[in-house]
């Protein structure tokens, strides 16, 4: 990490280069923008197509300027499944390569490939967002990836410590109707805040006796998103000095689906404290679980029933014998496997392939499944579901009702409730 008497400087110049100049700049990722906040998942254009952006440092042209930033993607990627996508924003005097290296604030290893991560690199190691170049190469970075991967529009998130924190803190002011919510540590008013008065689910982290930013100015950015989420206004609790705590509080009142949450620590400027001890460790804090569990309490809205694929079914004359006088067996001309993702207390992802076991084209398929007591689905994607529990029936999305013979897609879910008991009775029709 940066030295604290390295950002102290650098970051009181900072603040007077941001009172100097024009704030961060309006505008954004155009119509696709506003399914951030809708609750409506709109599958980007990226859905579907052979991607051709590979993890690694990647270059892009952003306001006249060549600029660069680090892109992870999740391991076995499908390109029917809408992804989670996260930027993470470096500190003063840090760079991409620092937040990928500590694998974006401890996001990935919890985030069990379920999100494509970007950490952009700042001018001068910084955030000065002059002119909004900066919010300018977030939304060209966010265009490259969306037109090139399957990202969830409703799921789009970013955070970061100090200067990071920041320039979330600035993606949050402008762009309300593209990021979900924002994690801000340690952070200040120091890359602009354009706008700044609509409702953004917002976490702010901040130590007690902050030594660079001190914690009056985190406190100052919560307040914004108190107010235009509508949160009723009050004193959170913080813990004392040489507790070695932390304090987490969720505010009331705040608008559906809009909340605030703040977390005051024993420390100073750091993003990674450690409880019962002095020393920050990005292995041991509890930063990172909390953000998560921030994060991916927002769970991707069910699209609305959409028309199945109007493409002609094969012409082949139906048999003419009589129909038998019982049921006939259920599943046709494809098979719907499943397999758990992930486990964890209370919850658990499973995934669904659905494959053509016939010789001719599917053109839209069904799949139905049996879910045990207690289990609940939460969320959806590559499939449009009707029921939540018991007997559940999904079927294709758009994008991925086609299946040549032998071929495979996938539709996956997280769910409430004991994973230790698999889906049952899984039968697949066509259409």
């Amino acid at each position: 990490m940066v030295k604290r008497t390295q950002l102290l400087s650098s970051l009181a110049a900072a603040a007077v280069l941001l009172a100097a100049t024009a704030g961060a700049l309006s505008g954004g990722l155009g119509g696709a923008a506003e399914a951030a906040t809708n609750g409506t998942l709109a599958a980007t254009a990226g859905c579907g197509k052979a991607p051709t952006l590979t993890s690694g440092t990647r270059t892009i042209t952003s306001s006249g300027q060549n600029r660069s930033y680090i892109l992870r993607i999740p391991d076995g990627y499908d390109r029917n499944r809408p992804y989670r996508l996260i930027f993470g924003f470096h500190w003063l005097n840090g760079s991409a390569n620092n937040v990928a290296s500590a694998g974006y604030y401890g996001l990935l290893p919890l985030s069990n490939n379920s999100t494509i991560f970007v950490a952009p690199q700042g001018i001068d190691n910084g955030w000065a967002n002059t002119n909004g170049r900066d919010l300018t190469l977030f939304d060209d970075i966010s265009r490259q990836v969306e037109n090139d991967l399957c990202v969830d529009t409703t799921q789009r998130f970013a955070l970061g410590w100090s200067y990071g924190g920041a320039m979330s803190y600035a993606v949050a002011c402008a762009r309300p109707t593209v990021v979900r919510a924002v994690t801000v540590l340690s952070g200040a008013n120091l890359s602009g805040c354009n706008g700044g008065t609509q409702p953004v689910a917002y976490f702010g982290i901040h130590g007690i006796y902050d030594s660079v930013l001190n914690i009056s100015m985190g406190r100052s950015l919560r307040d914004t998103f108190v107010r235009n989420n509508g949160c009723t206004a009050q004193s959170p609790r913080e813990p004392s000095r040489g507790s070695l705590t932390h304090v987490t509080t969720t505010y009331a009142g705040c608008r559906a689906g809009y909340p605030v949450q703040w977390a005051a620590f024993d420390g100073d400027h750091t993003p990674s404290p450690v409880d019962g001890s002095s020393s920050p460790n990005d292995s041991r804090t509890w930063t990172s679980a909390e953000i998560w569990r921030f994060f991916s309490q927002f769970e991707s809205t069910t699209p609305p029933t959409t028309t199945p694929p109007t493409t002609t079914p094969p012409t082949t004359t139906p048999p003419t014998t009589t129909p038998p006088t019982t049921p006939p067996p259920t599943g046709g001309p494809c098979a719907a496997t499943y397999r758990s993702v992930n486990t964890w207390p209370g919850g658990f992802q499973g995934e669904v392939t659905v494959a053509n076991t016939g010789t001719a084209t599917l053109n839209g398929w069904t799949v139905r499944l049996n879910l045990a007591g207690g289990q609940a689905i939460s969320s959806l994607w590559s499939g449009v579901n009707t029921g939540t529990t018991g007997t559940v029936a999904v079927r294709n999305a758009p994008y991925n009702g086609t299946l040549a013979p032998n071929a495979s897609t996938t539709f996956g879910f997280t769910a409430t409730g004991d994973g230790a008991t698999a889906p049952s009775g899984l039968t697949c029709t066509s259409p």
